[in-house]
C-alpha cells in the first residue's frame, strides 16, 4: 500500500515556509485527494508517524528539520454549492490560494470576504487559525467543513458550532490537533450585504480615495494597498505575517496601563476585556526595525518578524522571546505567538 503513495524522503520544505527557513522533512507527501489519506491510514507504519500538516506554511516556524510524515494538501476547486433566501454557499478546497479564492468569491459578485484580503496561506489552514483582519474574520463567514480523521479512517463534516471558533482559535488546536486534516471549506455569503468598515485605518483609506460608498471591490482595494504598504512581501523578504496575537486583558488591567501610558492603544471587547495592540507594544520597547542577526522586526510593523536572509528558524525564535521578554517587562502583558512553532 505505500508503495502506491509517492512519500518522498529528505523533502526539503523551504519553498513550502513563508519565512523561507531551510529545513527537511524525512518523510513528504502531496495530497491532491482523499484517495491518499484513505490509503495511509490503511498503512500502520505511516499512520505511526508524527505529522505536520501543511498548507500554505503562512503560520509556521521551523526551528529543525521535521522526522516524521508532512502532508502538503494541494487539493483544487472551487465552486458555488447551494442558496437560501440569505446566503449564497461557496465551498472551495483545502488546497486553494486564500486570496485567490476572495478575489474569485468579489469576481462572482459574492461580497462579504473582502476585508480578509491579501491574507497569505491556504483555504484549509483558515479555520485552523480563524484568520482575521480589519474588523472580520472566518468565522463570521463559515458555514461547515470536511476533514479526514487520521484516528478513524473517517470524514468529519464539522459545522461553525462544533468548529469552537474563538480568537485566533479552534477545535484544530486543540482536540483535533494533528488528527483533522482538513478537505474543504463551505462558506455562506450575505445576499444582504454591509460595508464593514469599523477599523479607522480602512475607512480613512477608502475616504483618501474619495469613496463614500464603497462596493466590496473597493474595499478589497483598499485592504490590499494597507497591507502592501505595511507587510512585507513573502516572496522577497521571509515573513509568516504577524508573529504575535494582539493579547486580551481585563478592564482594570488595561486601565491601570493607561494611566502609566496614556497613548496605549486598546479595543473594548463585546464581555467588557480589552484587546492590546501588541504591534504597539512591541514599538514602545523600541524593536521596531531591529534585528538580531539575521532574524528582524519589520520597519513598518512591528508585528511582523523576518528574514533578512539566511537565518535559521532558532534566530526567528530567539529573537521572538526577546521581545516577548522585554514587552512583559514593561507592561506585565504576556504575548502569545501566532505561528506554529516547530
Amino acid at each position: 500500500m505505500a508503495s502506491q503513495l509517492d512519500i518522498q524522503p529528505q523533502y526539503s520544505l523551504r519553498a513550502l515556509n513563508t519565512f523561507g527557513i531551510d529545513a527537511a522533512a524525512a518523510h513528504f507527501l502531496k495530497v491532491t485527494d482523499a484517495a491518499q489519506l484513505h490509503a495511509l491510514y490503511r498503512e500502520p507504519s505511516l499512520r505511526a508517524m508524527p505529522r505536520l500538516i501543511l498548507g500554505g506554511g503562512s503560520n509556521l516556524l521551523l526551528t529543525k528539520d521535521f522526522s516524521g510524515l508532512v502532508l502538503h494538501i494541494a487539493t483544487q476547486g472551487i465552486a458555488i454549492t447551494g442558496e437560501d433566501e440569505q446566503q449564497v454557499f461557496v465551498t472551495a478546497q483545502a488546497g486553494e490560494n486564500w486570496h485567490a479564492f476572495v478575489q474569485w468569491t468579489l469576481a462572482q459578485g459574492l461580497p462579504g470576504l473582502e476585508n480578509l484580503s491579501l491574507i497569505p496561506g491556504s483555504v484549509g489552514a483558515s479555520p485552523i487559525q480563524n484568520i482575521g483582519a480589519y474588523g472580520s474574520e472566518v468565522a463570521d463567514f463559515f458555514h461547515s467543513l470536511t476533514a479526514f480523521d487520521m484516528m478513524s479512517g473517517e470524514l468529519l463534516h464539522l459545522s461553525k458550532a462544533d468548529c469552537a471558533f474563538a480568537y485566533r482559535d479552534s477545535i484544530f488546536k486543540h482536540a483535533l490537533r494533528d488528527r483533522a486534516i482538513i478537505l474543504e471549506v463551505r462558506f455562506a455569503l450575505p445576499k444582504s450585504w454591509q460595508p464593514n468598515l469599523r477599523y479607522a485605518e480602512l475607512a480613512a483609506e477608502l475616504a483618501s480615495r474619495g469613496i463614500a460608498n464603497p462596493s466590496a471591490q473597493e474595499i478589497a482595494d483598499a485592504v490590499i494597498a494597507i497591507r502592501t504598504r505595511k507587510l512585507p512581501d513573502p516572496a522577497k523578504v521571509g515573513n509568516a505575517g504577524s508573529f504575535f496575537k494582539n493579547p486580551v486583558v481585563s478592564a482594570e488591567q488595561r486601565n491601570s496601563l493607561l494611566v502609566q501610558y496614556p497613548d496605549l492603544v486598546s479595543y473594548l471587547q463585546a464581555d467588557g476585556s480589552y484587546k492590546l495592540a501588541a504591534g504597539w507594544l512591541i514599538d514602545q520597547c523600541g524593536w521596531k526595525g531591529k534585528s538580531m542577526g539575521a532574524a528582524g522586526v519589520h520597519e513598518n510593523q512591528a508585528l511582523v518578524l523576518v528574514n533578512r536572509g539566511g537565518a535559521t528558524g532558532a534566530d526567528v525564535l530567539r529573537l521572538s522571546n526577546k521581545i516577548r521578554e522585554e514587552v512583559q517587562a514593561k507592561y506585565g502583558v504576556i504575548l502569545e505567538p501566532e505561528p506554529v512553532i516547530l
